[in-house]
């Protein structure tokens, strides 16, 4: 939540002029078209059946609506967008809406429980999906629209995301299917989350150590420019189940040559070829990121540096290299992301990471086993993506 309520972008110079905001205009339009056409919730008798719908009516029944009643200021911010405390009242109505829905969301799983049926299953319906996303995107809307440097609203944003996690981490919401999948694999989540995270933080390194001087090589020699990300451009272009697959053969064929290889975890499948793999796609990013950066480093900062009597290595270390850092982070952030959701596709070949989730939950039609892998991917993504978009806003306004 917190990573949603910051990715707005680049922060604004200055509150939105507009006459009224068409952004959150469409988010409540969409919002409420998806709360009228879809369900809330489903119920289904176990995990692998599909469930039937649970209206609305029986989520808000008894009074429960009013717990909605910050909507209005969502529908009043359409109309004065100019004022900066508007935007935080948005925000944190947007906020308070995303923690109302889910707590009627686990509120109503716990009174439609049947004790008869302990296999029964309460999941989310598209209108709770629908209306999380509206929330999320507006609070984001507003933070931008407030002209908030982009570490303020990283921090607001996350003092933003406390009243969804007190209703996650109450037990509130314990009774969703979700929560239960949670529950029943806690330490099978935790060991996936973990080794998600290592193959990322495997493959950042080595692509970091042969990205970067790829890319000062291509940056030096332009003949070698051409050939260099023509054959990037190529791997990118393989499907990645299609690269793993290909390190299978050559991978085992080297530890059967070389068996001491397999005792220092060499082997065709599992996280090697992962790291690999991975490392292979995510060097056209950096590569070109570098060579972007030092190509708009000023020439006058260069011959300045020169004339003051510096070497080659010298100008690069002090004037190039820190000049092309912000270009470099930015090439950083998208070769993150990317990382993080292509490692989910590694363990078909046994890397684990949260990707074993989402295919065991494939496998047996169970949604929820889905989800429990695939929110937290996005998460991380998210939070990767909001981290070093702030990292580049504020070595932006470093450099200006």
């Amino acid at each position: 939540m917190s990573a949603a309520l910051s990715a707005g972008g680049e922060a604004a110079a200055a509150p939105d002029a507009a006459p009224f905001n068409p952004v959150l205009l469409l988010l409540v339009v969409a919002g409420i078209a998806g709360a009228a056409s879809l369900y809330p919730l489903t119920r289904a008798p176990n995990r692998l059946l599909a469930g039937q719908p649970v209206p609305w009516s029986a989520v808000i029944e008894g009074g429960r609506a009013l717990v909605m009643l910050p909507a209005l200021i969502l529908v009043g911010g359409i109309a004065f967008p100019r004022r900066r405390g508007i935007q935080f009242l948005v925000a944190a109505a947007a906020a308070l809406l995303a923690a109302a829905l889910l707590w009627l969301a686990g509120d109503a799983a716990l009174r439609l429980a049947d004790p008869a049926a302990p296999a029964a299953r309460i999941s989310f319906g598209g209108a709770f999906w629908v209306l999380e996303a509206v929330f999320a995107l507006a609070a984001a809307d507003a933070l931008q629209r407030s002209g908030m440097s982009p570490a303020a609203r990283l921090a607001l944003g996350a003092l933003l995301a406390v009243p969804l996690l007190l209703v996650l981490f109450s037990g509130a919401a314990d009774s969703l299917s979700i929560l239960k999948e949670y529950a029943n694999r806690r330490d099978v989540f935790a060991n996936a989350l973990t080794r998600h995270i290592e193959i990322v933080g495997g493959t950042l390194v080595p692509t970091l150590l042969i990205g970067i001087p790829l890319g000062i090589a291509a940056f030096r020699r332009p003949a070698l420019r051409g050939p260099l990300f023509s054959v990037l451009n190529v791997i990118q272009t393989i499907p990645s189940i299609a690269l793993f697959g290909l390190l299978i053969a050559p991978l085992s064929g080297l530890v059967a040559l070389l068996p001491a290889l397999g005792s220092i975890g060499l082997s065709g499948i599992g996280v090697t070829p992962a790291i690999i793999a991975l490392t292979l796609y995510a060097l056209l990013p950096i590569a070109r990121s570098t060579a972007a950066g030092l190509e708009q480093v000023p020439a006058a900062a260069i011959d300045a540096a020169t004339g003051m009597g510096m070497t080659r290595g010298q100008v690069f270390r002090r004037v190039e290299a820190p000049l092309a850092f912000p270009v470099l982070v930015a090439g950083l952030r998208v070769t993150l992301v990317q990382t993080i959701g292509m490692t989910a596709v590694a363990a078909l070949i046994g890397a684990g990471g949260l990707g074993a989730l989402i295919f065991q939950g494939l496998a047996a039609s169970a949604i929820d086993l889905v989800l429990l892998g695939v929110v937290p991917l996005v998460a991380l993504a998210i939070a990767a993506d909001v981290l070093l978009k702030l990292a580049v806003s504020m070595l932006g306004r470093n450099r200006a």
